[in-house]
Order: structure tokens, then C-alpha cells, then sequence
């Protein structure tokens, strides 16, 4: 099986999906997967544009737009998994994951699914350890703290991903496992990009949540993004322990490392994307304490014996089968021709998919729950401030909306092997 992983996608869905059309012509090869690692910009209309992080003048519509409407189909069946700069009001729909558009499948804030028998695991967002024990609090309209901190994450996503037990082949974070550049050549890296040097000697770079998640799963392939370069790292779990093959990815811009081929031993296709067995019991088993004001997860006397709830789960994707609930519109596309950009956000509606993923775990709905007006924003002293000093999501990564040009020209992608 070959699959592309991608960086930061921006949005710009149609260079990506050219570029691998091109890349299979020109090498005379087939791609069965493309991976996105972050900042996917899911914005189907103007009003998501208020639920993305980033200044005004950066906010545009690139192209996601039309495959959500239909205008276009991704020409290759897309996973990604959410970063820093997000249409968060859509990703909240599909918290436990689904599909923003045909064929382009969002992971959800954490999760687990099956492509073929190339099993591939993946958490949404970035580390900040001011709102790392929170609850998910936040609902659109978003304020100016909380279009920051929607997309930081939590530790029940993490604990969730911790419960795993078979073996993951492929795990998508946004941001870097800290301390990931003990394993590769920091050196090369801080002559590119002297500006992390500090962070690197002070092992404060990346993610700690994700640092865990490595040390516990031991992926065969770990590919990120988020910081705008691309940097490989080899991770030897203990003497004579399995190997970790660690990649990061730039963003989608000319000339810059964004794209890679990884070709991984797998079962003849073809291939679909269908839920993980074990995924859904661990998701059934943690939702009674899915915690949605302020007040964190309480993990105390959780039900963590997984062997019934498995066999529980299996009965029912055996009736219901394993493929993920079809698309469903859940917002009028952009439409060029027109602008309501001035209008007010509407109340987020609850997505059809959702409502049929949690019928099949019998489990309530609970996203449209709203916090007590007294836990709907953080104490002062957990609300987000900018600053190096307390988390990367500000570390000077080339500007990370910047206006580099945008002639399309392919970047040099190198196919790595299983």
C-alpha cells in the first residue's frame, strides 16, 4: 500500500490532490491513501472563517469549499486530523470523527480507524498544559480565548488513546512528541531554524501528551507537522525494541518538503476506510464521563475491562457493518458569486452522522449540551496567553499564515518503505 502523507494542508486541496496526480503519472505508480497531519481548514462558507484562528487578513476560502459542495471530489480517500488553525465549529460536529466532505474523513478530536488491515491512530490539536486537564467547554461563537484554547488537547482524548492495546501501524499528531529531537539531527534542524534552539535544549519542544503516546503505542510510522519543516527522527523503544519511523512535514507552499511516500506491507485492496473494533469499546466505555464544562474528566471507578465491551461492539458492527455513516450537508456551501460574510453564526446543528455513530454505540448525544454560564470560560488564571514562554503554538515557524507565493511547483518527494 502506498500513502502520501501530507503537513499542514492551509486548505489548499486542489495543489495536493495535483500534485499526487502528477506524482503517479511521472513515477508511473498508484497512491491508495493520502494522510494530512493538521491545519486541514475544513471551511465550507464565510461563517466558519469566525471560528479560525487566524488574523483577518489571512482568513480566505482556498478550496475545500468545493469538494464539500460536491464541485469536486478528492480524487484519493483523505484522513486528517485537526491542528491549531481549524474550522472549529465544524470539527465540533465530528468530535468522534466522520466525513467533512466524500471521501475526505476527519479523525475526530482523537481516534482510530481501519484502512485495509493498516490500522491508523490520530490526535487532534496541540498540547498546552494550562487547559490539558479541562473539560471541553468551549462552543461556537467563539470568543477571543476560546478560538485558542477549542483546539488544545485534553486528557481524556489522551487517555482514551492510551487504553489501546493491538498494535497501531500509523499515528498522525499536529505537533512534534517532546523531546522527538533526541532522535534525529537537531543540529541540521537549529541551522535552519535557529529560533528553536532554546526550546530544544530545554526539552520543551512538542508535546507532552504526545510524548506519552509514542512511549505507549510504538507506532510503526509517527508523522506530524506544525512547525513548518520536515525533520525525521528513528525511535528505538528499549534495547532491541521496536522501532518508531518518526516524520514531520512542512506545509503545502512551492518548493517546501510537505508531501512524502510511505509504502507499507498490507493486504491486497481494495481498500476502504471502516471502524476499529477496539476504537468503539474504549469510546463506549469512556463517554459516560466525557467531560463538557470546565471541570475535568473524573477517571476514578471507570469500567475499564474491555473484554465484553468488545464483544458487545463486534455484535453490533456485525449488524450494522463497519463502514462509517454516510456524508450528510450540514451548512450551505460558499458560493463565489455571492458574500454574506457580514451575517451572524448560526447554532451549530447536530450532524447526522454523529447521531447515527453514537445510535450504534447506544450512547446519548451530548455535544449541544451547554456549560453553567459560571463554568463556560476558564478562571483568569487558565485563560490563554500569548507567548513562547508558555507554549509553541507562537514559536516564530515562518509566519504560519504567511503570503509565500503560490505558483504551483512540486516539491521533491522521496518514497520511504515499510
Amino acid at each position: 500500500m502506498k500513502i502520501a502523507v501530507e503537513g499542514c494542508m492551509h486548505g489548499d486541496l486542489d495543489n495536493v490532490y495535483r500534485t499526487l496526480q502528477h506524482l503517479e503519472k511521472s513515477q508511473n505508480t498508484k497512491i491508495d491513501l493520502l494522510l494530512c497531519c493538521g491545519d486541514f481548514q475544513a471551511v465550507r462558507n464565510e461563517q466558519d472563517l469566525k471560528s479560525l484562528n487566524v488574523p483577518p487578513k489571512y482568513r480566505s476560502m482556498n478550496s475545500f469549499w468545493k469538494y464539500y459542495s460536491g464541485a469536486e471530489v478528492a480524487p484519493y480517500p483523505t484522513i486528517f486530523i485537526g491542528g491549531n488553525h481549524e474550522a472549529s465549529n465544524y470539527l465540533w460536529e465530528l468530535y468522534y470523527g466522520g466525513w467533512v466532505a466524500p471521501n475526505i474523513y476527519f479523525l475526530g478530536a482523537a481516534g482510530v480507524v481501519r484502512f485495509g488491515n493498516v490500522r491508523i491512530g490520530g490526535l487532534s490539536g496541540i498540547y498546552n498544559d494550562r487547559h490539558y486537564r479541562l473539560g471541553r467547554f468551549e462552543r461556537p461563537p467563539y470568543d477571543q480565548s476560546t478560538i485558542r484554547s477549542v483546539y488544545h488537547v485534553r486528557e481524556y482524548d489522551v487517555r482514551k488513546l492510551m487504553e489501546l492495546k493491538e498494535p497501531i501501524d500509523v499515528f498522525l499528531s499536529h505537533d512534534w512528541p517532546v523531546r522527538i529531537t533526541d532522535y534525529g539531527d537537531w543540529k541540521e534542524l537549529v541551522r535552519r531554524k535557529h529560533y528553536f534552539r532554546q526550546e530544544i535544549e530545554e526539552k520543551r519542544l512538542g508535546s507532552k501528551a504526545a510524548a506519552e503516546l509514542l512511549e505507549k503505542l510504538k507506532p510503526n510510522y509517527w508523522f506530524s507537522a506544525h512547525l513548518h519543516c520536515k525533520f525525521a527522527a528513528l525511535v528505538q523503544h528499549g534495547e532491541g525494541g521496536p522501532l518508531t519511523k518518526f516524520l514531520a512535514l512542512d506545509k503545502c507552499i512551492a518548493g517546501r518538503d510537505f508531501l512524502q511516500i510511505v509504502e507499507i506491507e498490507s493486504d491486497a485492496g481494495p481498500y476502504e476506510i471502516q471502524y476499529d473494533e477496539e476504537w468503539l469499546a474504549i469510546t463506549r466505555r469512556f463517554n459516560p464521563i466525557f467531560p463538557l464544562t470546565t471541570k475535568g474528566a473524573n477517571f476514578r471507578g471507570l469500567n475499564l475491562e474491555m473484554e465484553d465491551c468488545l464483544e458487545w461492539v463486534r455484535s453490533r458492527l456485525r449488524e450494522k457493518g463497519c463502514k462509517p455513516f454516510e456524508f450528510v450537508r450540514t451548512a450551505p456551501s460558499y458560493d463565489p458569486s455571492r458574500s454574506n460574510f457580514g451575517g451572524a453564526l448560526t447554532v451549530n446543528p447536530r450532524n447526522p452522522q454523529t447521531e447515527s455513530f453514537l445510535q450504534l454505540l447506544e450512547l446519548p448525544y451530548l455535544l449541544d449540551r451547554n456549560p453553567d454560564a459560571k463554568d463556560f470560560s476558564p478562571h483568569p488564571s487558565l485563560s490563554v496567553k500569548r507567548g513562547i514562554s508558555d507554549d509553541n503554538e507562537d514559536i516564530p515557524i515562518d509566519d504560519v499564515d504567511d503570503d509565500d507565493d503560490d505558483d504551483v511547483e512540486l516539491p521533491k518527494v522521496d518514497n520511504v518503505e515499510s
